[in-house]
């Protein structure tokens, strides 16, 4: 992909603006957020066949069996992690890259973990071609990226059957996990971990929530 190819026309940026005012009316407050989705092209993300599904508040699906989030999704998990600008978070499961390029946005330092190099190449050419400066990484994303440790957040975009340890001792004190747990077939529960210290974290059991399976040694196999 190269710089030509990232397109955002004023129809694009049109019905970005009234997808930013229907996430607002479905409950999403945080203006950093919003003002974020605003500016990213989900576009540049989606396959190219199916442009005009972009903008619709919905997930869609991606190569290889994954989806890119619906944008409430997107939107909702991003608010959940209370995040400042210059924050240090980990994404596990790069897919399409949106999420990633959402953080960015926000002025996020962004590491994204993704298991399936396919999707982990295509997303880099995009990010590439953007001039973004974000860290990605090939592999097993339920084991986190300790090298980089530790991180202000931590958000994973596809459904765990638990929430692995690695997680936890990967956040810094009062920085918060989210993701969603639960069964590959009945619906999952979206969760936010906080760490309260070293030894305490207070758990909170959100919203239902349906993702793809998490994917590595400590996810679905």
């Amino acid at each position: 992909m190269k710089k030509t190819d990232l397109i955002d026309t004023l129809i694009h940026q049109g019905q970005r603006k009234r997808l930013v005012d229907e996430l607002r009316q479905k409950g999403i407050q945080s203006e950093m957020v919003l003002n974020a989705m605003n500016a990213v092209p989900r576009q540049w993300f989606f396959p190219k066949d199916f442009e005009q599904f972009v903008y619709r508040d919905a997930a869609f699906p991606i190569d290889h069996g994954q989806t890119i989030s619906q944008p409430y999704t997107v939107a909702y998990q991003t608010q959940l992690l209370g995040i400042d600008r210059g924050a240090k978070v980990l994404e596990i499961g790069t897919g399409s890259g949106y999420q990633a390029a959402v953080l960015l946005a926000m002025g996020a330092e962004v590491y994204s973990v993704e298991y399936i190099l396919p999707l982990l190449k295509t997303a880099s050419e995009v990010f590439k071609a953007m001039g973004s400066k974000i860290q990605l990484f090939h592999g097993d994303g339920t084991l986190g990226l300790p090298a980089h440790a530790p991180f202000d957040a931590i958000v994973v975009t596809a459904g765990a059957p638990s929430v692995p340890e690695t997680y936890i001792s990967q956040l810094k004190i009062g920085g918060r996990l989210v993701i969603p747990v639960g069964d590959q077939t009945d619906e999952q529960k979206m969760m936010r971990i906080t760490k309260v210290s070293d030894t305490q974290t207070k758990t909170e059991i959100l919203q239902d929530c349906k993702f793809v399976p998490l994917k590595g040694s400590l996810g679905w196999q």
